[in-house]
């Protein structure tokens, strides 16, 4: 920690906020698939129905001896050997997660134990579906001001875990994985360029887990009344997240100084296939530019975004020097849009 106090000295003095790049991605998917025609036999459902209303035919759900500090793990070595970067070359690990291994100590550290990233600092950062966006930005100041040299950001959820699989209305949308990205600044490019974060405890009471906090601590009862589980007014969410990621992906864009039409790809929250749809048509960028990949994984919140970044660079459909807009909205209610060119 020394090294990182000295270094944050020096930036300080030279009154220069680096740029910050994402130098390499990785994500990881647990390998059982779970799809719709199971599900209807879980729970009153179809494929049709929940394609049509979703868009998602499939998610992928951890095993039962997998936390989520171990889809975080493998998708940090993938992100770390793209980049060329070793374990301990890392200053700070930052994992974005609302399913964490448990309330202490942070998942993060569990990364970093298994990484064997011995100088550094770990701690947990939690907004929900937006958290991976949350966790880019704060990584960015530490980079910018010279406070960090290289962070590994990670989205990782194992949302199997508080799904009520007898809730029709909220089992189909969820799944499980991680994605992560390792952050340095590299000289000549702009990388990130703006970043927009909002919240509104006012709205808490439409997305949460009631149980097994300090408001709700674990009892029989609480247990019985499954407040151990996820709940979400659907509906009501719906609005929210549309307008919420608009406002934020337009105020991002101002911040760039860019319109729309100069942006290459956009990664919005996989969250519900209509969300997505909604938020093309009065963003203005045409369906082509949108990576979407709910299909096959669900909503899995904060990994999500992180996800689909990774499997968008590898595929080739994000190429260097693209302009990319990554939009999201969580729990909290939370809110995020970040501009960063590849």
């Amino acid at each position: 920690m020394t090294g990182i106090t000295q270094r944050s000295a020096d930036a300080g003095k030279t009154g220069v906020f680096r740029s910050t790049s994402i130098i390499g991605t990785g994500s990881y998917l647990p390998e059982r698939v779970l799809t719709n025609a199971e599900l209807a036999k879980m729970v009153d459902t179809s494929d049709e129905w929940i394609v049509t209303r979703t868009g998602i035919k499939e998610r992928h759900i951890a095993a039962k001896d997998q936390a989520t500090s171990d889809l975080a793990i493998e998708a940090a070595r993938r992100a770390l050997a793209q980049a060329g970067v070793t374990p301990q070359d890392l200053d700070m690990i930052l994992v974005a997660t609302i399913t964490p291994d448990m309330f202490f100590p942070s998942t993060s550290c569990f990364v970093q134990k298994s990484l064997g990233a011995v100088k550094a600092a770990c701690f947990d950062l939690q907004a929900a579906c937006s958290g991976f966006l949350f966790a880019l930005e704060t990584a960015r100041q530490f980079i910018g001001s010279g406070s960090a040299e290289t962070i590994l950001i990670i989205g990782a959820e194992k949302l199997s875990c508080i799904t009520d699989w007898e809730d029709r209305s909220t089992c189909v949308l969820f799944g499980d994985g991680a994605g992560a990205a390792v952050l340095q600044s590299r000289p000549g490019m702009r990388g990130v360029m703006s970043c927009v974060m909002g919240s509104d405890g006012n709205l808490s009471h439409l997305l949460s887990m009631p149980g097994g906090g300090s408001r709700n601590p674990t009892s029989e009862e609480t247990i019985k009344e499954h407040l151990h589980y996820l709940k979400m007014a659907g509906k009501e969410v719906f609005k929210y997240a549309v307008n919420s990621m608009l406002h934020a992906a337009n105020q991002a864009l101002e911040r760039s100084n860019l319109t729309i039409d100069q942006v290459d790809c956009v990664i919005p929250h996989q969250a519900n296939v209509r969300i997505v749809q909604a938020i093309g048509a009065r963003l203005g960028a045409p369906i082509e530019k949108y990576y979407i990949n709910l299909s096959h994984t669900g909503n899995m919140s904060a990994a999500s975004i992180p996800v689909a970044l990774d499997e968008a660079a590898r595929s080739g459909f994000i190429h260097k020097g693209d302009i990319v807009l990554l939009v999201a909205f969580g729990g909290g209610f939370t809110w995020a849009a970040s501009i960063l060119e590849w």
